[in-house]
Formats: C-alpha cells, sequence, structure tokens
C-alpha cells in the first residue's frame, strides 16, 4: 500500500504540475502580468503549501526539528536539487529583476533567520518581523515588473479556466507529496533515522517535489521565468511565510537545533550567496552549472547521512569537502564573478 501511493503521489506531482504551470502561464498573458511575477508569487506560493502544511504541524505537535529541517532543508534542495536538475534539461534564462531584487531577498531572508535563530529558538516576534518583511518584498516586486501585453494573435479564454486550472494543480501538488512524504517518513522512521535528517532529507525533498515538479514542466515548455522565479519566490515563501507562520502559531516559538546551526544553515546560506554570482555570468544558468548543483546536492545528502548513521567514512568525507571540493567550488565561483564585473565595466 505504501509503494502504491508512492507511485501514484509521484503520478499526481508532475500531472498537477502541467496543470499549474499551463494555467499561471495563461493567467499572467491574460492579465497583462510577467510571467516571471506569476512564477515568483503565484506558482512559487502554491508549491510552497506542503512545506507551510508540514512545517505548521509540525511546530505545534512539539517536532520542532522537523519543522526547521523541512524550511532549510527545502531552499537548500530548492537551489542545488531543482535548479540544478531543470538547468540539465535545458539551460536557464535569469531574468534581469531576479538578479536585482529577488536573489537579494533570498539571501537577506536566510541571512536574517539564521542571526534570529543564533539564540536557539525563532520567537513569535521575529515571525511577525518575518511576515511584514514578506508584504514588503511582494510590493516591491510586483512594482518592479514590467506589464505584458499578450502575444500577437493569441486568443484570450476565459480566466476561470486558468484559475481552475491553477488550483486543480495544486490541489494535486500537495496530495501527492502528502503521500510520497508519508510513505518516506514511515520507512525512514523504520530504519531508525533521527527527525532532524528525517526534516532535512525526506520530507525536505518530499515538500519540494512540486517545485521539482513544476520546475522541470515549466523548464520543457519554455516557461523558463516560471521555472527560475518558482524556486526563488519559493525559497523567500518558505523563510519569511513558511518559518514565520510557523514561529507565531507554534506553543513558544520555533526552536533551532544546534546541530542545525552548524551546518544546515550556512549550506543554506551559502547556496543562496553562490546563486548571485552564477546568475550574473550571462544571465544565465548553463549546464555545467546545473551539474554543479546536482553534485553539490548529493555531496550534502551523502554527509548528512554518514553523518546520521555515524559512519567510519564520515571522517574522510568531511576532509575532502572541507580541504578540497569546497575550496575549489569557492575560487570558480569567485572566477566568474570577476570575469562578469570586469566585462560590466564600461
Amino acid at each position: 500500500m505504501i509503494l502504491f501511493l508512492f507511485l501514484l503521489g509521484l503520478g499526481l506531482l508532475f500531472l498537477g504540475g502541467e496543470w499549474l504551470v499551463r494555467g499561471a502561464s495563461r493567467l499572467a498573458v491574460n492579465m497583462g502580468i510577467s510571467p516571471l511575477v506569476v512564477g515568483l508569487t503565484v506558482v512559487a506560493f502554491a508549491t510552497s503549501a506542503p512545506e507551510l502544511a508540514v512545517s505548521l504541524q509540525a511546530a505545534i505537535a512539539g517536532q520542532s526539528d522537523i519543522a526547521i529541517g523541512n524550511v532549510v532543508g527545502s531552499n537548500i534542495s530548492n537551489i542545488l536539487l531543482i535548479l540544478g536538475a531543470s538547468a540539465l534539461v535545458a539551460p536557464l534564462v535569469v531574468a534581469r529583476q531576479i538578479i536585482r531584487i529577488d536573489v537579494p531577498m533570498m539571501i537577506a531572508a536566510a541571512g536574517l533567520v539564521y542571526a534570529m535563530g543564533l539564540d536557539g529558538a525563532v520567537s513569535r516576534a521575529e515571525g511577525i518581523a518575518l511576515l511584514v518583511l514578506l508584504a514588503a518584498y511582494l510590493t516591491m516586486a510586483i512594482r518592479a515588473s514590467q506589464p505584458q501585453s499578450a502575444p500577437a494573435g493569441l486568443t484570450r479564454q476565459p480566466i476561470y479556466k486558468d484559475i481552475a486550472l491553477v488550483i486543480g494543480g495544486v490541489t494535486m501538488l500537495v496530495v501527492g507529496a502528502n503521500w510520497l512524504v508519508d510513505g518516506a517518513v514511515t520507512m525512514a522512521r523504520l530504519l531508525g533515522i533521527n527527525e532532524l535528517i528525517i526534516g532535512l532529507t525526506v520530507i525536505a525533498v518530499g515538500t519540494s517535489l512540486p517545485e521539482l515538479a513544476t520546475s522541470i514542466i515549466a523548464t520543457r515548455r519554455g516557461e523558463r521565468d516560471i521555472a527560475v522565479g518558482n524556486v526563488v519566490g519559493s525559497n523567500i515563501f518558505n523563510v519569511l511565510a513558511v518559518l514565520g507562520l510557523t514561529a507565531i502559531f507554534a506553543p513558544a516559538g520555533v526552536p533551532v537545533p544546534a546541530a542545525a546551526l552548524a551546518f544546515d544553515f550556512p549550506v543554506m546560506l551559502t547556496a543562496s550567496v553562490a546563486c548571485l554570482p552564477i546568475f550574473l555570468r550571462g544571465h544565465e544558468i548553463a549546464r555545467w552549472e546545473g551539474a554543479i548543483f546536482f553534485g553539490y546536492y548529493i555531496a550534502y545528502t551523502v554527509y548528512l547521512l554518514l553523518n546520521a548513521s555515524r559512519h567510519a567514512a564520515l571522517p574522510l568525507y568531511s576532509t575532502a569537502m572541507l580541504w578540497f571540493v569546497i575550496p575549489l567550488t569557492v575560487i570558480t565561483v569567485l572566477i566568474i564573478l570577476y570575469r562578469e564585473l570586469r566585462q560590466s565595466r564600461p
């Protein structure tokens, strides 16, 4: 039964992603809104619905490790796994607005919540501050967008059909993700994996599957603004709305595990910062850059599993990552940024 629900959930995810992308892109045309803004708002918020549901439920039930692990792990998987996989399907074009406004906001949100968690918890007052920041960001993003007219020859369809596609797609995404997560969590607990690791891996990937399905489908359909906007917008929404609302409704805010502060929060912040120089390079994410993102997600997941099982290979693996792989990547990113800044000078 678990396997059946898993497979059925997977099917719902990809069908729901197809409906959501189709409905959102048509909605953007009918309303004269750019696909980028739709990706940053409607699609991003809709595909983050599983993160919100899981984190709220976990925090209210006193499972703060799952609540925090879900948000931080989802943001890491959004950048490394989803952007990486989408860029492998086809190079992704990055709009100037994302580089000027949305990526800096994503970095600022990751840094802010990291600072908030240093005292061991994200309080209700801090949760309210995150929601206020979200409202300010949405206002700024919508004002910065350029109105778009419908392409010549395109016949407008009734808007209720587009809204129905969006609602139907979101419903299938949420139901499919829940079935996948339930099965995966059951199997993980049977294997004795602790809650923080479950939140950072199984639940984080499971609740990010709507973003994965939506971004890959959007990429294949040529809606690349939606693909990139979905990931960046989802990360902003996860921190500001999901964690903000969770901190408000949790009995005493959201406790932040020391293990997450020591490793997972820095990984989330580093992945967010790495987006800026890569996006600046030609305003696109090339396939080889997508491969780097994807490879780092595999490396991150392997580290979590080795650490959870106290495997004998962990010290050697950590040394290789710390002294070889990470410095090499940092040097590569700095070279990319230097070249881009040099070429942009008059």
